[in-house]
């Protein structure tokens, strides 16, 4: 069948109630971060048909939610915006469950997420490439794919460690609000430095963040790569369509079927790319027969291939905000929470793509070691300039800011895991928080090194008092419990589709061609795929990760490594700023900032 004739097969299908086959070269299962970068680019090749089913919404410009960055609290919880999972009672969180958002329409989670972009340090991927058979995944080999993605607006033009030209467009802070000022003179008070990028040279220390945001507008997965390119004659996006099965002959995957417009319809391809998320993935592996068997055959799936590790490995982070009210200080972002503003900054937005919901308020932060033993930054912190929980309750205070903190090292691991044979049903999800011993010790020190940082004559001239948890919690055990009673998620599922090599039981992907291991054209192109989570947010590994792994399912050449870019290392001698790297104070906003 010609291209064109496909094509018009594919269109021709949209009123369809019926059962419905088609055909296409690949198709990808999830609209969501790195889906939105493997159809952008697989489509560079005019003769590479992509279909994409995404079973969530379109991310409609009129969707004031998803685009206005400040509203990004009120897609969480909203059946129309969010999958609206939850874990397992958590052994040793007191029987909590643990709700965790996911985005359910296009562009994901982020569509949904706080548009913070932390690449991680470049240690982390030092650890992915010392895995047997990841050499190709060290930070040398994953820097150009940070960079091809970027335009990091507050970069010097002539950084050689980040992006200029890429299509997504990140901002910088600004960070320059007295209370922000406030923490970076507080954190220098307590004996940490400054940086000038998180995401550069040298990710330890403080400094303002980089933003999915670009001129006021949450700049999202599928605004970068998706709609950009939706004209494409050979990219269809198909949204509210639920992939429920990969098709198999023998051991090769040859199509889905997925739900769409109140059809059944089934569409084959030579190449069937998962990019559902760390959750979604692995269930429709585990349907679909690949999967632990014994698990398989508990809810009566025929094995297509067994794979133990599918689902599990499952990592995350744990997170508190530790909440202050300021008490000789007028600057928070507190009376921003009252409604009755609501309408009229809103109209400003509008009209303007700026005001205080044109940010997403988390524009700063930072990275620390929390004892001398760690070799890089074991745990983050992001300042908020207002009390509020990420459900939009906001704290009974004037004017307060808070303080998010949660330890990046975890060595805990939860599972996914089918509970019958139907998609539709929700898989078990654990994630195991504070298991283990070190994950414990790390909190402690976590939470104590957190209020270190704030308790100096900064703080003390804008009247910090600390009133959650409150300075009664003190001791090692008061700490964990207000943890396991208070804890959240931050959002960083991963790992539940490992790359690995095939001798490893627990690898599910091959590293070097992202198809799983023991079948045929079937791919895994998400956070799912990391074999151990990275020290920040997500998003960006994750994307990092959709750019790579499109050049190895078209089978070009990858990009060059770049072994001659080098980072900062503590303990080893070397300067805290790059060669010929301008020093800066924060106390204006960098270019890009908005």
């Amino acid at each position: 069948m010609g291209k064109k004739n496909v094509l018009k097969a594919l269109r021709g299908t949209k009123k369809s109630k019926t059962v419905t086959d088609e055909v296409s070269d690949v198709v990808v299962v999830g609209g969501g971060s790195a889906g939105s970068v493997i159809a952008a680019r697989l489509t560079e090749d005019p003769e590479t048909r992509v279909l994409v089913l995404e079973a969530g919404r379109e991310d409609s410009l009129w969707d004031l939610f998803v685009h206005m960055p400040s509203a990004f609290s009120f897609p969480i919880g909203a059946k129309n915006y969010d999958w609206q999972y939850e874990s397992e009672p958590e052994p040793e969180m007191n029987g909590r469950r643990v709700y965790h958002a996911r985005g359910k329409l296009l562009g994901g989670s982020s569509s949904i997420n706080g548009m913070i972009f932390q690449r991680g340090n470049p240690m982390d991927y030092e650890k992915w490439g010392a895995n047997p058979g990841m050499e190709h995944w060290d930070f040398a080999h994953c820097l150009p794919y940070f960079k091809r993605m970027e335009t990091a607006a507050a970069a010097d033009d002539n950084d050689p460690r980040r992006g200029h030209d890429g299509p997504l467009y990140l901002s910088r802070g600004p960070a320059t609000s007295p209370l922000f000022q406030a923490l970076f003179k507080s954190v220098q008070e307590a004996g940490f430095d400054l940086t000038n990028d998180v995401n550069g040279y040298r990710q330890e220390g403080f400094a303002p963040f980089d933003r999915n945001i670009k001129y006021g507008k949450r700049w999202s997965a599928a605004r970068a790569y998706l709609h950009p390119n939706k004209d494409r004659d050979n990219l269809e996006v198909r949204t509210r369509a639920l992939t429920t099965k990969i098709l198999f002959e023998g051991t090769k995957a040859v199509g889905v079927e997925y739900e769409w417009q109140g059809g059944v319809h089934r569409v084959y391809a030579k190449k069937i790319v998962l990019s559902a998320g760390a959750f979604n993935t692995p269930q429709l592996l585990q349907v679909s027969g690949v999967g632990d068997e014994e698990l398989l055959r508990k809810h009566g799936i025929d094995v297509v291939k067994h794979l133990p590790g599918v689902g599990e490995n499952l990592q995350d982070h744990l997170e508190v905000y530790i909440q202050y009210e300021t008490t000789k200080s007028t600057d928070s972002s507190q009376p921003y929470l009252d409604k009755w503003r609501w309408p009229l900054m809103g109209l400003q937005w509008l009209l303007t793509k700026k005001g205080p919901v044109a940010t997403s308020h988390f524009e700063g932060g930072g990275f620390v070691r929390s004892n001398e033993n760690e070799a890089y930054p074991n745990l983050m912190f992001h300042f908020l300039p207002m009390a509020v929980r990420y459900d939009g309750q906001k704290a009974d205070v004037k004017h307060g800011f808070q303080w998010h903190v949660g330890p990046m090292f975890s060595d805990t691991k939860g599972h996914v895991r089918i509970k019958s044979a139907d998609i539709h049903d929700k898989p078990e999800i654990l994630f195991n928080y504070l298991k283990t011993e070190q994950d414990r010790r790390e909190w402690v020190e976590a939470v104590r090194v957190a209020r270190s940082l704030l308790d100096t004559d900064a703080m003390a001239e804008v009247g910090a008092r600390e009133f959650n948890p409150g300075p009664d919690v003190q001791s090692d055990e008061e700490i964990l419990e207000w943890v396991r009673n208070d804890g959240e998620t931050a959002l960083h599922p991963s790992c539940t589709a490992k790359m690995g090599t095939q001798d490893d039981p627990m690898a599910v992907v091959d590293p070097e061609t992202m198809q799983v291991w023991g079948t045929e054209g079937l791919y895994v192109v998400d956070a799912s795929v990391f074999p151990s989570v990275t020290n920040g947010n997500i998003y960006a590994p994750t994307m990092m990760v959709g750019e790579k792994a499109a050049d190895l399912i078209a089978g070009k050449q990858p990009l060059a490594p770049q072994p001659e870019v080098t980072w900062y290392k503590a303990g080893e001698g070397m300067p805290l700023y790059a060669e010929g790297e301008r020093v800066r104070d924060h106390k204006t906003s960098a270019k890009g900032a908005y």
